[in-house]
């Protein structure tokens, strides 16, 4: 009999619980970490999470490990999926460092833009040195929701996502393992793809900003992709996608377009991206947030687009549009976030052009230190 792999779930909100009993109930073994063990224990204590699918169907997912302790979570595991907002990714590697082993596998579900650069450079720094795999998403494969303390649910899977591994030249190791669980890992080119290809960095922050009065005024009470998606609206997410592709071309990427990503994850079409993003079933049924204190904007502004403005403004690419975005959302939270944002120098490519940049990506080696 084959032995199956074994998973440690790093986070239990939406889309970790989801992922941990999707992959528990078909067969494979999951450890589940979250830091605080109250919210998880009533997984602990059921044994489980409830799952109810796309197809349609309720399930059981049995959880082995529920713990809030790292080292617990982490041992025997062979693959470690990463399924936290992506500013939580920088305390996850301090935790995780002490305890991996050569031959584990990291994936960032999803990196957003720069985690698996930041998730590297963090182990680095803490001197952690197992031959590790650190790959990352280009986005999080199912939309899902959790539906209870032990409960989650499934909307809709993608066809495919997008991976790619630090350096590139172990992406291939990483999709074969990864492959009896999920097939629907592609192969990126590397993770300026993954990253750039950030289509939550177009979606979330500006479609929650620009329906800031619906949602306070009703408390999220409305279908965010549908009916808080009118014309105009998706006019402002057509201009940030636009810069954002700029910025890949600067850095030598050919960037897909939102309107193509929704083909290829969703098969959504239509003549722009209103009509797409419309004609999507997988949005549907999906309620806007509650609050303004989200991760559309508490997670993406920082993490998506503050990232991409920066390797804009190291190779002259002007993110006018995202810049108004960052700044929209420092006035809203009191909070500055192009200054709390992910940083070059916190993915380890300060000061690197665009060919150290490319080369870090693909072989992992850095440039050596000028003189």
């Amino acid at each position: 009999m084959e032995q199956k792999l074994v998973f440690a779930m790093i986070g239990a909100g939406h889309g970790g619980k989801a992922m941990a009993a999707h992959l528990a109930r078909r067969g494979f073994r999951v450890h589940l970490w979250n830091r605080t063990y109250e919210h998880i224990a009533t997984i602990g204590d059921y044994g489980g999470i409830t799952l109810s699918e796309p197809e349609g169907g309720t399930f059981f997912g049995p959880i082995e490990v529920v713990s809030a302790d790292m080292a617990e979570v982490l041992e025997g595991v062979e693959v470690i999926m990463v399924v936290i907002p992506a500013t939580g990714h920088r305390n996850v590697a301090r935790l995780c460092a002490p305890h991996l082993r050569d031959g584990q596998i990291i994936v960032l579900n999803p990196g957003r833009t720069g985690g698996a650069l930041e998730f590297r450079h963090i182990l680095e720094e803490e001197g952690c040195l197992a031959d590790v795999i650190v790959a990352e998403a280009q986005t999080f494969l199912f939309a899902s929701r959790s539906m209870g303390p032990a409960e989650a649910k499934i909307f809709r899977i993608k066809n495919s996502v997008p991976l790619a591994a630090l350096p590139a030249a172990r992406t291939q190791e990483a999709l074969a393992a990864l492959r009896p669980a999920y097939s629907q890992f592609v192969s990126a080119p590397n993770v300026l793809h993954t990253s750039l290809n950030n289509i939550g960095a177009i979606f979330h922050p500006a479609l929650t900003l620009l329906n800031a009065g619906r949602i306070e005024g009703t408390r999220g009470d409305f279908q965010f992709y549908v009916e808080g998606l009118t014309p105009s609206v998706a006019t402002v997410l057509e201009n940030l996608d636009r810069e954002r592709a700029t910025v890949a071309a600067a850095l030598g990427i050919r960037a897909i377009t939102a309107q193509e990503w929704l083909e290829a994850a969703y098969s959504s079409t239509g003549s722009n991206l209103y009509e797409a993003m419309q004609n999507n079933p997988g949005y549907v049924g999906i309620r806007a947030p509650r609050t303004l204190n989200h991760r559309y904007i508490t997670e993406d502004v920082p993490v998506s687009l503050v990232p991409i403005a920066e390797f804009g403004w190291r190779f002259g690419v002007s993110t006018v549009s995202m810049e108004m975005m960052i700044h929209l959302a420092s006035i809203v939270h009191g909070t500055d976030y192009r200054t709390r944002g992910r940083t070059m120098a916190d993915m380890g490519v300060e000061g690197m052009s665009v060919t150290e940049i490319l080369r870090y990506a693909e072989t992992g080696e850095r440039p050596r230190q000028r003189l």
